[in-house]
Formats: structure tokens, C-alpha cells, sequence
């Protein structure tokens, strides 16, 4: 292989949304050289899924059918421990009828299995991809990026020059710094989680004994993923003060934060750990919400971890990777064509990017101020939504988010009364006061949360029918096949 090579596209990282991305990268019929530092399957946390990444981007990737294949556990939705009332609350996907029917579920997945289908996938669809290969370097000047310089399988350094470089290389990425940029993390969702597997757990009563399992305790909260009949993820979320708490013995750690946490120790009762195979380690990863100041810069982009991350109790890291790959897709496809200016197709990327980021982080706010148990340094940090207006549009200004009045497709999302009134029909919740939560569900944050993911499935299952409006002020509309960007003029 020769030391230099040229291509259209330059992905960096296998995982969903280098994936993604690449794919729909060649699917316009560029040449995309996608490098991945592992080999595949490998080991990644993360294995809930939204069910805007089952039937929208994976439809549009064409993996639909191995998903299906696959046989991972079917969810309906989120179940939470959460308040103060002490019975398990629905949030289904099926919010209202509206919504109901053959896309209001999700997948919980082993993402050593997920990843390899949509990595498999992009090989699949034209990409060049390469396992073992770790990137070195950009190649950049004053003006743009050009490429990247790699080492293969064998040590040997190469170069390709490319008119774009993606970074999709995850939370520890070496090379974000050069959209020239700077992380910036939340002060209210600075958390540390630890996490192991767990063979022969209880499941919630059908039929939503596969939805993730939330539920809080005084330190913090735990997850409780059923990746099948038998095999759980388990995971403790705490706030950095107690992360002294993790340096000693992990197991006894993590089995402390359960015995907190009375639904979850009685699911485990009869459950043993995993200890052996690429599950029997425990785990830990700083859950650090943060944003990059920009997401892009002539010649590359930012998509993921590499961009951002999200505090997880919703399981959006694989919707926000994902979506942010089909966002660069369309911006690099149409810059590519020829047919609209950089600056003005990765101005809809970043718009976009961002303000789904916002409206997930905002959700998250109102949702933590739920908790009732306020003694600990955790749940006191959390009361973010108690900010006054000034303090809290300054961080929304910092995160980047721009509040847009995206209007729905006719017909296929819920009013905001249609939502409250279905959350009334999942669940019951109550805060100290007494009060029912049903207003944060029935709020403008949740109707923009759920709007865009609707348009992305519909995309998905409707093709090129699918018709969008605008969903930034003066902003881009998706082309006929959803590979790019438009005008709305030429809609018309």
C-alpha cells in the first residue's frame, strides 16, 4: 500500500456514528476510508436505543433487517424508580395514539453486536474500512484540514489526504482540539459510574419486562439494562464527591450502592456477577456532561462523544451519535455536490446538533429536580431547574441551543395535551408536595425532544415521500433521499 493515498472522506472511528456517517457518505458514491483503532466486535457500553435510531437511521442505513436478526430485547420504553413514589412509573414510547403502531419500541443491545452489524454494514455499502488503524495525527494548515496520518496494522504511518476528516473517535478523542474548539463541561451533571453484569436478575412484569430500569437512591441512581433473559447491565451513577468511594474494592462498591437501592437488591437477590469474559470486569467511566465550543471547522467535523455527551439516565448517547452522523452526512454530501456553501449547509449541522443536545439537557434539569431524597450533596447539586431565568438562558447560550419553533408533521406527533393525558394513562409519580409530574411531559423541552426524533423515523420508514419544513428560523431542509441539503424553495 503506498504511503499516500487521496480520498473524498476521512472517518475516524467505527462505532455508530463514524458508521452512520460513512455510510451515508457512500451512498452518494464517495469514496470513504473509514479507520478504526480495535477490531470488531469489541467491548462498549451504552446498550439502550431510542426507537428514532431502530426505525429511522437504521431504515435509512439499511441494517433493519439484521437488527431484526439479531434478536436483541425488545423495549417499549423506560421504567423509573424515581420520586417519591416507591412503585416503578412508565415512559412509554407509545405516548399517545398518534404515535402507537410499528415504531413505538426500541432495542436493548449488546453493543459489541450492534456496533459490528453497522461497522460490517458501511463495508457493506462501499466503505473502505480498516480495523487496527489508529489515527496519529491531522493533516491541517491555517486555511482547512486535509487528512489524516494513521498507522496500520503493521506500524506502518500513511497519509490520506481528504477534503474532510470525520472525527467520530469517541469521549477520549485525540484530535477534536483541532476544530479548534474547547470542551466545556456541565457544573450539574459531573458524575462517575460503576458498572458490571449480572447473570439470572429479575425482570419488571410484562410487557415491559424489556425496558431499562431506572431508579434512584440517595447517592445517586442505577441502571438496569435486561440485555437478555438472563444477562443485565448494572450500573451506579454518583456525583465526583464519592468517587473515593471507587478506589478501593469496586465489587464491594458497586454491591453497596445496590443494597441502597431496594428495588434493584431485590431484582438481584437471586442474580450472581458476571466475572469472567469481556463482561466479567467492573467498570468505570466519568459521566461528565460537556460540549464542545464548536462542533466543525472547514474540513472537519465533530460527531458523538467527540462533540458532546449527555448525562445518561435517558439513553440518548447512540441518538445523539447517530443523528449527528446523518447531519454530517448531508453537510459533507452537499458541499461535495457542489451544491450549497460550507458555511451555510454546517451551519444547519451545528444548529441542529446543539439544539437537540439543549433540549435533552434541559429535560434532564426538570427531570433530577424531581427526586425527593434532597439531604445528599447529589440530588442538592441537581436543582438546576431552581436557577433563575438569567442563569439558566446563560448556560443554554453556552451549550449553543437555539430555541425553534419546529412544527410537527401533520398527523404524526401528539399535541402537548395529547402527551400529558397518555402520560397520565403510563404511570403515576408524585414529588414531596404531592403533585403529579404529569406537566413536565406535557412541556414545549419534551414536545421538541419527541418532534425531530419523529421526523427521522418517518424519514425512515417513508423514503423519499417524506416531506420536512424547516426546523431552524431560515434554515435547510432535508433533499428528496435524505442524504442532503436543500432550500425549502426547491421543495416547492
Amino acid at each position: 500500500m503506498s504511503t499516500t493515498e487521496n480520498a473524498d472522506v476521512v472517518v475516524v472511528g467505527g462505532g455508530p456514528g463514524g458508521s452512520s456517517a460513512a455510510t451515508l457518505l457512500a451512498r452518494r458514491g464517495h469514496r470513504v476510508v473509514l479507520l478504526e483503532k480495535e477490531t470488531f466486535p469489541r467491548y462498549q457500553i451504552g446498550e439502550s436505543l431510542l426507537p428514532s435510531t431502530v426505525h429511522g437511521i437504521a431504515r435509512m442505513l439499511g441494517v433493519s433487517e439484521d437488527l431484526e436478526r439479531a434478536g436483541f430485547t425488545v423495549k417499549r420504553g423506560g421504567s423509573f424508580r424515581w420520586g417519591t413514589n416507591p412503585v416503578p412509573w412508565n415512559f412509554l414510547f407509545a405516548v399517545a395514539p398518534e404515535l402507537s403502531g410499528p415504531t413505538s419500541y426500541a432495542y436493548q443491545v449488546e453493543r459489541m453486536k450492534f456496533d459490528d452489524i453497522l461497522l460490517r454494514n458501511a463495508a457493506k455499502h462501499g466503505v473502505d474500512v480498516r480495523e487496527n488503524s489508529a489515527v496519529i495525527d491531522v493533516l491541517a494548515d491555517e486555511e482547512r484540514v486535509r487528512g489524516v496520518r494513521y498507522a496500520g496494522p503493521d506500524g506502518a504511518e500513511r497519509e490520506i489526504h481528504a477534503t474532510f476528516v470525520v472525527d467520530a473517535s469517541g469521549n477520549r478523542s485525540r484530535i477534536h482540539q483541532h476544530v479548534k474548539g474547547e470542551r466545556v463541561y456541565s457544573e450539574f451533571f459531573r458524575n462517575i459510574a460503576l458498572f458490571g453484569y449480572f447473570e439470572g436478575g429479575k425482570r419488571l412484569p410484562a410487557p415491559d419486562s424489556g425496558n431499562i430500569l431506572c431508579a434512584a437512591f440517595d447517592e445517586g441512581w442505577i441502571w438496569y439494562i435486561p440485555l437478555s433473559d438472563t444477562l443485565t447491565s448494572v450500573g451506579a451513577v454518583i456525583s465526583r464527591e464519592h468517587a473515593a468511594r471507587l478506589q478501593g474494592d469496586q465489587e464491594q462498591a458497586l454491591m453497596g450502592f445496590i443494597d441502597r437501592c431496594a428495588i434493584v437488591k431485590d431484582y438481584l437477590s437471586d442474580a450472581t456477577r458476571v466475572t469472567d469474559g469481556v463482561y466479567g470486569e467492573l467498570r468505570t467511566r466519568k459521566d461528565y456532561s460537556y460540549t464542545n465550543s464548536t462542533f466543525h471547522r472547514p474540513g472537519m467535523v465533530l460527531v458523538g462523544d467527540a462533540a458532546c455527551f449527555i448525562d445518561p439516565v435517558f439513553s440518548t448517547g447512540v441518538h445523539l451519535a447517530t443523528y449527528a452522523g446523518l447531519l454530517a452526512a448531508r453537510s459533507i454530501n452537499t458541499v461535495l455536490s457542489g451544491d450549497l456553501a460550507h458555511e451555510r449547509v454546517f451551519t444547519e449541522f451545528e444548529g441542529r446538533y446543539r439544539r437537540e443536545y439543549r433540549v435533552f439537557y434541559e429535560f434532564l434539569s426538570a427531570f433530577y429536580d424531581m427526586q425527593s431524597t434532597e439531604e445528599s450533596y447529589f440530588w442538592k447539586a441537581r436543582k438546576v431547574t431552581n436557577l433563575g431565568a438569567t442563569d439558566l438562558e446563560a448556560f443554554v447560550t453556552l451549550v449553543g441551543g437555539v430555541h425553534s419553533g419546529e412544527q410537527a408533521l401533520t398527523g404524526l406527533v401528539a399535541s402537548s395535551e395529547a402527551l400529558a393525558g397518555a402520560v397520565r394513562r403510563t404511570g403515576d409519580m408524585q414529588t414531596p408536595s404531592g403533585e403529579r409530574m404529569h406537566h413536565l411531559f406535557g412541556t414545549p423541552v419534551v414536545r421538541e425532544v419527541m418532534q425531530e426524533m419523529n421526523n427521522i423515523q418517518v424519514r425512515g420508514v417513508q423514503g423519499e415521500q417524506a416531506r420536512e419544513l424547516p426546523l431552524l428560523a431560515g434554515g435547510l431542509v432535508p433533499s428528496a433521499d435524505g442524504l442532503g441539503w436543500i432550500e425549502p424553495e426547491a421543495t416547492r
